[in-house]
């Protein structure tokens, strides 16, 4: 799994900030990115005006630097782009580990391998259960990170982020299926003999395609040509991700 921590905490950095992967899936305050003009407090940042997090960024002068409008704003650059990159991870076989599956990526390798065949993969049981944990864990820690420092800041004048509206809605579906998944990993790991690969599939089955369709849904929502109904290229030129 190695292979795949690092794989994220790169895709982590570069798409969403300095996300912290802390004990019992918290998140500590001091290495959180922040959106808008703001730095951490321990922290300086010449130049910059502090900014709580879940503000709305400044109306300021931006820098000189200047981002093609033909197309698209600099936000699908940023925020899409960068989105899309990392929930490649979740549905593109070239974000996984070739020891884990080979389809489309580490959600649905953990969904072919739920027969039994992670043995094929060089897997034991308990590998292979590890192996979902993580993936539990780390999507957990993504949408921790939208939740708490991304969807705040676009909710206030995109309706789809809001605390009542479809992204959270889909997070806590997906969730919900975690939680089973997780709690199925526990017994399991505890008791080995009573692994029924039957109740994994159907309990992935229960939140996989909901999970395909918010992460397609989320990058569709912060493209530029939609970012142009709520924001202007100044206040998106001032994001920072």
């Amino acid at each position: 799994m190695l292979s795949v921590l690092k794989s994220l905490q790169t895709l982590t950095r570069t798409s969403l900030g300095r996300a912290i992967h802390a004990e019992h899936n918290t998140v500590e305050t001091s290495h959180v990115f922040h959106i808008g003009a703001g730095c951490p407090e321990d922290r300086q940042c010449e130049g910059r005006e502090k900014v709580e997090p879940g503000e709305p960024p400044p109306l300021k002068a931006t820098s000189p630097r200047r981002h093609p409008m033909t197309t698209d704003l600099p936000l699908s650059l940023q925020l899409s782009d960068g989105m899309s990159r990392f929930h490649e991870y979740f549905k593109a076989e070239s974000r996984f580990p070739r020891h884990v599956g080979t389809s489309r990526g580490a959600v649905n390798a953990i969904y072919e391998m739920a027969d039994g065949s992670f043995s094929k993969r060089g897997m034991n049981l308990r590998m292979y259960l590890s192996s979902a944990g993580e993936l539990r864990k780390h999507l957990t820690v993504h949408h921790t990170i939208e939740e708490r420092h991304i969807f705040p800041l676009l909710a206030k004048r995109m309706p789809t982020f809001k605390d009542d509206e479809q992204h959270i809605k889909s997070h806590h579906g997906i969730h919900e299926g975690l939680d089973k998944l997780g709690a199925f990993i526990e017994k399991w790991l505890a008791e080995p003999a009573t692994y029924s690969p039957e109740e994994m599939k159907a309990c992935l089955d229960g939140w996989r395609e909901v999970l395909f369709r918010h992460l397609d849904e989320e990058v569709e929502d912060l493209r530029g040509e939609n970012m142009k109904k709520y924001w202007t290229l100044e206040e998106v030129d001032r994001i920072v991700v």
